[in-house]
């Protein structure tokens, strides 16, 4: 989905002012890399760049090969929000690279595709019982408190009785 205007700072950008989109990878100074479509705005005199559906992709190394990439981890950039659409200046980036490795920018498709789909972030509903927890024999319960106390004093005084049997003896 592409939008055509942009809100920030009450001042509009218009389409017209932008480059053409181009999927990309940015080094951040927090540290962060991240990958998204990008547009550039340059209708001030300083840059921005307009984030489509950014994310981040973490490479997870084969297990019996470490150089051998199998699998790559995508996360959200913010996942608190369902907003698709994020304003960064140019400040903010160490680096940034054009990127036209098919894999990754398939990657990308399918993930913001699949969000799009799942209906973004999901809503916690609390129980209205919350705290409370059926005990079980799972979970250790065993027995009532008074029949553990029972059954302990019954051992205790069987024990007692065996060691007094085996000093008379």
């Amino acid at each position: 989905m592409k939008k055509t205007l942009i809100m920030t700072s009450s001042t509009f950008h218009s389409k017209n002012n932008m480059r053409d989109e181009f999927f990309s990878i940015l080094k951040l100074v927090s540290g962060e890399e991240i990958f998204a479509l990008v547009c550039v705005d340059e209708s001030e005199d300083d840059p921005i760049l307009v984030l489509h559906n950014p994310i981040k992709m973490t490479p997870i190394p084969h297990v019996g090969n470490a150089s051998q990439l199998n699998y790559i981890k995508v996360t959200p950039w913010m996942e608190m929000t369902t907003e698709d659409m994020y304003v960064l200046k140019m400040d903010k980036v160490i680096t940034m690279i054009e990127c036209r490795d098919k894999k990754l920018i398939a990657i990308y498709k399918q993930y913001v595709e699949d969000e799009q789909n799942s209906g973004g972030v999901e809503i916690f509903k609390p129980k209205v019982n919350t705290g409370k927890v059926k005990l079980s024999t799972d979970l250790g319960y065993v027995s009532s408190v008074e029949q553990k106390r029972e059954s302990l004093e019954k051992i205790f005084k069987e024990d007692i009785k065996d060691t007094k049997d085996t000093k008379e003896s």
